[in-house]
């Protein structure tokens, strides 16, 4: 690609103001913060596994002693201290307040003891560090304060309140059960067992009155605190949690989205499917270029390439990365092609290779030679059997007739789960979408066997969304359909097509070869055994029979520690992990919402719909 591509002046650029000193210091006080909140994290852990360490601190936080901020040899507080590690380490503001206000309340306090008149406090040495490092503290949140600019949602507090009230009362009436059928003693009535019970939630200790008539077997307590230490956890997920973001495009963004199509679409073959309606589109500031993306788990995912102007892409790019920052989302992106990771990487994206993307082009694809004696010895034996295959552009299809399509492909559909997200439209006959082409097999006595639906990829490219076939059709029926997509290409008008996606692709390819390494045969070995179950390989082998183009695909990233939490992101949003809630137990199949339909393997998945 050119590597001439520039950014588009920014609406907000006003040249760039020098930097001082206190400028220089912000990001070093914030990591500062960050790392003494791991350390005491850490510390908070040893006292737990250190019995004897722990009782120590524990006995200077009592009487004339007190440990720095956060240090109490306690569980809680090394959850707490990893808790707000990591939401500091996001640059949330909401972390911030929290530190900001907790930790000067202590260094107050601790200079308030130190200059009291009178040696209870001030004659320990340790009490000095103690009031030292606190106030380090509370003066590198000061210094850093303008880096943590992430919003939270703004409904995080009240929830986070409604969740520990609602805990309490929860976790209270449970163990006031517990405790009413395990009590040694008598005289309590129901309201000494709730207050008990929320008591040691809490780690409150007991009044005279309620150890006077409750006496509780040592694992019914340690239940309730258990139910504590989660409702603990728990309201600290909800208070700071990231914001959701917007989950639907309007019919603006996609009426602009669509014009960007219509004169940049030739660009990607992925371009069509950022009309998803489960996805959120940023402009960039001139409005040519766009990325689309949807908020999972925390994770901006995009997927494929910017659309529109490549010149336009890096203004696109810089507003989808501010406002992933904003939000303390992490920034990824899911099957970009190679031009657009590179400028990704001008943006401080790093890049993983997923796998290729196989796309035939028609004036090089030939059913003659012997590499091609497989598929055509499969077209030719389904031919025989009398399928016959019709090609049609959605709009030519009657309501009626694609709603028995749609009918065909639920109840042809392979699990209860609907996948796809990067490289699926998932919404079936929409009006909206009458460019694309549908491909109904029939067989001999005329039912319809198989589907194959393709969007548009530019004025004469298709790219593959949704494949569905009967269980009890014969196999090769689907590289009949191809074949005879790419043997009538003049109906619609087509030069190339881009048929699936193979992940890892090249282990396999290069793990065959002769002196292959043997690093290379024990990964290709690893990715053949899960091929048992994932068909990683089997994709592979469907696409390669065609003799494709392969262009690679990658996943694009900002940390590498982020990468485990980006891959469990798009297991979610590709439909491999399914999160259960009572909406989805009610979703139609095939919505104009926004449905999930996968862009099944062309072959490996022949015959299972």
């Amino acid at each position: 690609m050119s590597s001439t591509v520039k950014s588009e002046p920014s609406a907000t650029s006003a040249g760039p103001r020098p930097a001082g000193p206190l400028d220089r210091w912000r990001p070093r006080a914030a990591a500062a913060s960050v790392w003494y909140l791991r350390l005491l994290a850490l510390l908070n852990l040893a006292t737990v596994l250190l019995v004897p360490w722990g009782n120590q601190v524990s006995e200077h936080n009592e009487g004339e002693y007190f440990t720095p901020y956060l240090m109490t040899s306690g569980l809680a507080a090394a959850v707490l201290s990893v808790f707000l590690a990591v939401a500091m380490r996001r640059r949330k503001r909401a972390a911030w307040i929290f530190n900001a206000a907790l930790s000067s309340v202590f260094a107050l306090l601790y200079l308030a003891a130190m200059v009291l008149p009178g040696e209870r406090f001030n004659k320990h040495p340790l009490n000095y560090i103690s009031t030292i490092l606190t106030c380090l503290f509370v003066l590198a949140l000061l210094i850093g304060r303008k880096e943590f600019t992430s919003k939270g949602d703004p409904s995080n507090p009240k929830t986070a309140a409604a969740t520990f009230v609602g805990g309490l009362l929860f976790g209270g009436s449970v163990g006031a059960l517990l405790v009413w059928l395990t009590n040694e003693l008598n005289g309590a009535d129901w309201w000494d067992l709730f207050r008990y019970s929320v008591g040691r939630m809490v780690t409150i200790t007991p009044s005279e009155h309620l150890r006077s008539v409750i006496a509780a077997p040592t694992w019914v307590n340690a239940a309730i605190n258990a139910m504590g230490a989660v409702l603990f956890l728990l309201v600290l997920y909800v208070a700071f949690r990231s914001p959701r973001g917007k989950e639907l495009l309007t019919p603006e963004d996609e009426a602009k989205l669509r014009g960007l199509l219509e004169r940049q679409g030739e660009r990607d073959s992925l371009g069509y499917f950022a009309l998803r309606r489960d996805k959120a589109v940023i402009f960039s500031p001139s409005g040519k270029a766009a990325v689309t993306y949807r908020v999972v788990g925390g994770v901006s995912l995009a997927s494929g390439d910017p659309i529109g102007d490549p010149e336009a892409w890096p203004g696109a790019i810089e507003a989808w990365l501010s406002e992933a920052r904003e939000h303390a989302w992490a920034p990824a992106v899911m099957g970009a092609s190679e031009e657009a990771g590179v400028i990704y990487a001008r943006h401080g994206l790093d890049a993983l290779e997923l796998g290729d993307e196989a796309i035939v082009e028609l004036d090089e694809f030939s059913l003659e030679g012997r590499a091609m004696r497989v598929v055509r010895q499969a077209y030719n034996r389904v031919k025989r059997a009398g399928y016959t295959v019709r090609v049609r552009r959605h709009e030519d299809i009657s309501e009626a007739e694609m709603a028995r399509l749609v009918a065909k492909a639920d109840e042809w559909r392979d699990g209860a789960t609907e996948r796809g997200f990067s490289m699926a439209l998932g919404r079936l006959g929409d009006p909206g979408d009458g460019r694309c082409v549908m491909l109904e097999c029939h067989n001999a006595d005329g039912e319809l066997a198989a589907l194959l639906s393709f969007v548009p990829w530019g004025p004469d490219g298709l790219s593959l969304d949704l494949m569905r076939r009967a269980r009890d059709t014969d196999n090769g029926l689907v590289e009949f359909m191809v074949i005879e997509l790419l043997q009538r290409a003049d109906e619609v008008g087509l030069k190339r097509v881009s048929l699936n996606f193979a992940m890892f692709r090249s282990v396999f390819e290069r793990g065959s070869r002769l002196g292959a390494g043997p690093v290379l045969r024990l990964w290709r070995s690893v990715l053949g055994f899960f091929s048992r179950w994932w068909q990683i390989e089997s994709l592979y082998r469907a696409n390669a029979k065609y003799r494709p183009i392969w262009e690679p695909r990658y996943l694009l990233f900002e940390k590498s520690s982020e990468i485990p939490r980006i891959g469990i992101a798009s297991a979610r949003a590709e439909g491999f992990i399914v999160a259960p809630s009572l909406p989805a137990l009610f979703r139609r199949r095939h919505a104009r919402a926004a449905v999930v339909a996968p862009r099944v393997p062309v072959a490996a998945r022949d015959g299972k719909g």
